[in-house]
């Protein structure tokens, strides 16, 4: 190397000093010793004892953690779906010149930046199943058509309901779609007008144009919330802990991985299995994550410069 690319690469490393620090103390140094803790059986109050591979055969057999990968990825089933129609409806409609279009995006955005125990609490009273103001607005209804087919219609018990819990959760999770609306929207400012306008010289209707010329060019910005919706789906745990003020739900039909981890480390304080349970989480995401990546790079389309 020359002196030149010496000094530029000595300034590179200086200026990736932070985040480098910041990976290896707390990203690489706690999942090292989560895999190592993971081999033992520790409870914080003693040294941790070598028990080998006893935590995962443990696993195995456990009818919960069965429950919460089950909870897990029903949730992320329909969570990354809806994390990806909802807001870039609400993106398509904000991109509009319209009146008030500002004020509009203002209040989409607000509800992102409420604390998360804030934004479960007001969802706990929003979902309260007797006098939440959802079944407020739902009760009328339920009546009409109860008068209608003669038989009894009650709305949802959404938090006491095993049925309506997830479901619940889903629309509490949808009003918190903010920060994706921003991105999705930066990414529709960001298509070429001439290729509209060339679509529709050539008669293209406004759907055609959507299917044709905004889907493509938007598609790194769908990938790319796509992937961060997978990731956030599959370690859901603060928004559904203040749902259910720090339980499972009725049946444990919110006993998410992450839910479980928390449970056995701080409940329990059997860290040695919540180091198990918390590593097979980080290899579930990592797996689900790298496919997802490679699936949609397929689909990803990059205008060339």
């Amino acid at each position: 190397m020359t002196k030149t690319e010496r000094r530029e690469l000595a300034a590179g490393l200086l200026f990736i000093s932070p985040w480098a620090a910041g990976f290896l103390i707390f990203c690489l140094y706690p999942l090292l010793q989560a895999a190592r803790l993971s081999l033992a059986d520790y409870s914080v109050l003693s040294a941790p004892v070598y028990i080998g591979l006893e935590n995962y055969r443990l696993l195995l057999r456990d009818e919960l953690f069965w429950q919460s990968v089950l909870n897990t990825f029903w949730f992320a089933a329909f969570s990354v779906p809806i994390g990806a129609i909802v807001p870039l409806s609400l993106a398509l409609l904000l991109n509009f010149n319209l009146p008030g279009r500002d004020l509009f995006r203002t209040v989409f955005f607000l509800p992102s930046l409420l604390p998360l125990v804030c934004l479960g609490v007001l969802w706990q009273w929003l979902l309260n199943g007797d006098i939440g103001l959802i079944n407020s607005f739902l009760r009328p209804a339920c009546e009409a058509f109860s008068a209608l087919l003669g038989t009894p219609l009650r709305p949802p018990n959404w938090l006491s309901d095993p049925a309506w819990t997830k479901p619940a959760l889903l629309i509490a999770g949808a009003w918190t779609t903010g920060n994706a609306v921003v991105i999705y929207l930066a990414g529709l400012q960001d298509v070429p007008r001439h290729l509209y306008e060339a679509a529709e010289i050539d008669g293209a209707s406004p759907l055609q144009r959507f299917r044709h010329v905004t889907l493509p060019m938007l598609s790194p910005v769908i990938y790319f919330n796509g992937v961060m919706s997978v990731i956030g789906s599959l370690q859901v745990f603060g928004l559904s802990y203040v749902l259910t003020g720090g339980g499972d739900g009725p049946d444990r039909s919110l006993l998410f991985m992450a839910t479980y981890v928390y449970r056995r480390a701080f409940d329990y304080w059997d860290m040695g299995y919540a180091c198990a349970l918390g590593l097979v989480l980080f290899l579930i995401v990592l797996t689900v994550t790298l496919l997802a990546h490679f699936v949609g790079r397929r689909f990803t389309h990059y205008e060339s410069k």
